[in-house]
């Protein structure tokens, strides 16, 4: 044997890599014994053996050098043992000056745990898919709270409708609950175990949308994913597309959704087979898209196909009737999610009642979860309150303050009581149109409210 022989036999015995050489025929010249402890129970000595006897026993299923051998090409292939593993072979071949096969060098690397290891990461992925559909349909299912008449009216056409496949636009203001309604609506419908996707359309950069909306296939662009990826419409295949912000779609973008919506297929980014698709779409708006259409900013044949049942949605301040039982409901949420008990004080639970929300639920469940994490004591007053809901008048405390001071000059009961009388009722004033509406203010009946009127009648001004 050679110094190079010796050399060669030395380094692959000694390799971490499972290698074996063999010669034009198929059989092995040079291998470590380690190599077959993947196809065997322990070390092998197979110098000597062809690997055309070793693919007959069934010990090479199938042999990568005699597909080399056949195909007078490197190779790679997957193969399976007797052991129940998974190995991973590659084999080249070495030419001699006549281009003929002299040697075959094969690779083996064991995928057994690797392939475990994919199959338990896929069906990890697959219990997390459950699980977030179970999420989504736990969330729109909770209760839509509500006492007003028009809140009422979009609980009833909401489960009128969730059965069907109709498209539903929801219009209303920022933070009124859009995106908790689209939940419900598909928590009642047929779809409500397959995906509900949202999509916030103002979150999108315009560039990104195409890709994002239909998916892509590899090597589309740079810095796409090798094995190309499922857009949100793909997704939302068998459940509910939910486009929130519908009107901030581009034109671009409204003309391919409308083809979808008509066709029920679509083609990726960079790709050429059409994909068929069913979803649900509901969409929501917070900007007038008649006027959009009129303006050229929306399409006209994509605005009728998607206004087939609009549910405009009033702002809080147009439905006072909610926001007392919104107030309990988040107060009692954030006590919960944050293991406390704190409570309104009477005169800010007052304050919030008559506050606008321009920035309506959301407004109003954020402010409430800012109070109870910010707020020290047991009861949260008007002092907590941002200066924006606050305003310039007067907090209970100062309220407090004053009748403390009326007692302490006053030491006679009943111009105390007088006294106090009389700016309740200039109080009352301040925040009410006619005597019916003071009665209920201070808590008393209307014709009480006359008299005591008439009693301070010349210190007060004209009602």
């Amino acid at each position: 044997m050679s110094i190079a022989e010796i050399i060669l036999e030395t380094i692959v015995k000694t390799s971490n890599n499972n290698i074996t050489i063999t010669d034009e025929k198929g059989v092995i010249l040079y291998t470590n014994s380690e190599h077959w402890t993947v196809y065997e129970d322990g070390p092998k000595e197979y110098i000597g053996k062809s690997i055309f006897e070793l693919q007959e026993l069934g010990i090479l299923t199938p042999s990568i050098t005699a597909k080399v051998l056949t195909e007078q090409k490197p190779i790679q292939i997957m193969q399976n043992t007797k052991k129940g593993k998974v190995i991973m072979s590659t084999a080249y071949p070495i030419y001699n000056d006549k281009g003929e096969i002299i040697r075959v060098i094969s690779y083996a690397l064991d995928r057994t745990e690797i392939s475990s290891l994919q199959a338990q990461y896929e069906q990890l992925e697959r219990k997390l898919k459950e699980y977030q559909i179970e999420m989504e349909e736990l969330k729109g299912r909770e209760d839509i709270l509500y006492r007003s008449k028009e809140m009422q009216q979009i609980a009833k056409t909401i489960q009128r409708v969730a059965p069907t496949d109709a498209t539903v636009l929801m219009l209303g203001e920022s933070g009124v609950g859009k995106s908790m309604l689209a939940r419900k609506l598909h928590s009642y419908s047929n779809r409500h175990k397959k995906p509900f996707i949202e999509v916030n359309c103002t979150t999108i950069p315009a560039s990104l949308f195409e890709s994002e909306m239909f998916g892509y296939e590899s090597g589309s662009f740079t810095g796409a994913q090798k094995n190309g990826k499922p857009g949100l419409i793909e997704q939302a295949h068998e459940g509910t597309l939910f486009l929130d912000e519908i009107g901030e779609l581009p034109l671009s973008i409204q003309a391919k959704l409308l083809k979808v919506l008509q066709e029920k297929k679509f083609i990726r980014v960079g790709g050429t087979k059409e994909r068929h698709v069913d979803f649900r779409l509901v969409t929501a708006t917070n900007k007038n898209l008649e006027e959009m259409v009129q303006k050229g900013e929306f399409r006209l044949d994509l605005y009728y196909r998607l206004n087939v049942i609009p549910l405009p949605i009033p702002p809080l301040r147009n439905r006072k009737e909610d926001i007392s039982l919104l107030i309990n409901h988040y107060i009692e949420l954030m006590n919960k999610k944050y293991k406390t008990a704190k409570k309104l004080h009477p005169s800010l639970f007052e304050k919030l009642l008559n506050y606008k929300w321009p920035g309506n639920v959301r407004e109003l469940e954020n402010l409430l979860e800012r109070l109870v994490l910010t707020t020290e004591e047991p009861i949260i007053r008007q002092h907590s309150l941002p200066t924006s809901i606050l305003g310039d008048g007067s907090t209970h405390e100062e309220d407090v303050s004053l009748i403390e001071n009326l007692i302490t000059e006053e030491t006679d009961l009943k111009t105390v009581l007088d006294l106090v009388e009389k700016w309740m009722l200039e109080k009352a004033q301040k925040h009410c149109k006619s005597t019916y509406e003071i009665a209920k203010y201070l808590g008393i009946s209307q014709p009480s409210v006359i008299r005591k009127l008439k009693k301070h009648k010349e210190d007060l001004d004209n009602f």
